[in-house]
């Protein structure tokens, strides 16, 4: 999900193609206005408008802070700007980017969510039945991630499916609550997934432009995986559906 991870141009297995070949040991760094901020023990042990983004084959994207603003926590110096050093993520209890809590790793700037309407057919079915069989559809493209597709609840059999404990966060779209599929005693867990609140951004994952009273949901289309004792199926994903009970 960068410039130099999946199939990014940077990456060692990039999608397309430059006229030259790229050095192995490529580097991209570039000035990061946002703010960003660390707490360690309730106080904030960073605060800065002048990090810099550091794009690291085969690393994970990270900030280089100048050395002056990390006061005594942890940091080891970047080679590819003098003057400027990184804190290792576990350093602090909590990393903001412009007020916003991350988690993992920072957002990265050239990672994007498009969603554009579509006629492409969804047909998803778990042990025999079938949740959603529909052309009335939303593409969503995302950085690094093949193509999914949304659609509206109402086409979808949601008395089929149960909350699950499993919760993850992306920085992107927000924490996920996953679902499962139960069909005549067959349960398959985590089959689906919802955002409840995702950020302004991506206003898309909560609101369907032709959704009903009461209906903020949208189901995707992932990859295609092989369950224990179940035929294969579609992964697929809603945001917010309130009604769906817990177990």
């Amino acid at each position: 999900m960068s410039l130099v991870a999946g199939r990014g141009p940077l990456s060692k297995d990039p999608a397309g193609w430059f006229s030259s070949p790229l050095p192995d040991d490529l580097v991209f760094v570039e000035p990061h206005p946002r703010r960003v901020q660390a707490i360690r023990d309730g106080q904030t042990v960073v605060d800065t408008e002048r990090a810099l983004m550091v794009h690291r084959r085969d690393h994970r994207l990270s900030y280089a802070f100048p050395a002056d603003v990390v006061g005594d926590l942890p940091s080891d110096p970047e080679p590819e700007a003098p003057g400027y050093v990184h804190v290792p993520w576990d350093a602090v209890d909590m990393w903001l980017e412009e007020g916003r809590p991350l988690v993992h790793y920072p957002p990265n700037p050239y990672h994007r969510v498009d969603c554009r309407p579509t006629n492409r057919g969804l047909r998803v079915s778990v042990a025999g039945a079938t949740l959603v069989d529909t052309a009335d559809t939303v593409i969503v493209f995302e950085t690094a991630l093949a193509p999914r597709l949304y659609v509206e609840p109402s086409v979808v059999r949601t008395d089929m499916l149960r909350r699950t404990e499993t919760s993850t966060y992306c920085n992107y779209k927000g924490y996920a609550t996953y679902w499962a599929a139960v069909v005549d005693g067959t349960v398959v867990d985590d089959v689906a997934w919802s955002y409840d609140d995702p950020p302004p951004e991506c206003p898309q994952l909560r609101r369907s432009p032709r959704r009903r009273a009461g209906q903020t949901a949208r189901i995707r289309a992932s990859a295609r995986l092989r369950l224990r004792g179940v035929t294969p199926i579609t992964v697929f994903a809603l945001t917010s559906y309130p009604t769906v009970p817990s177990p």
